[in-house]
């Protein structure tokens, strides 16, 4: 256990950035797996709905992602690799 002021300031503060950091790669992760299951059903269904709900999905992918890293949870080229994926499989359909 931390002993002095600084010490338990910093505990409190690492909990805090940890969850932060948690929600965000949580999100992208779950965010992507509906990504591609949407787009399994969207590569079957050749639906407009279904195309605008992945753009949606893309969208807010993008976002999560670029908030991510300019809060330093994701590196700016691990941002931009998995936007880059993303992007080239709503490419191939």
């Amino acid at each position: 256990m931390a002993n002095n002021k600084s010490a338990k300031k910093r505990i409190k503060i690492n909990k805090r950035n940890r969850l932060n950091n948690r929600f965000y790669k949580s999100s992208v992760k779950t965010l992507m797996k509906v990504f591609l299951k949407n787009l399994e059903t969207y590569k079957v269904s050749k639906n407009v709905d279904d195309k605008i709900k992945l753009e949606k999905i893309l969208n807010s992918l993008y976002s999560l992602l670029d908030k991510g890293t300019k809060k330093n949870v994701f590196h700016r080229n691990n941002a931009a690799r998995k936007k880059s994926k993303l992007a080239n499989s709503m490419k191939i359909i």
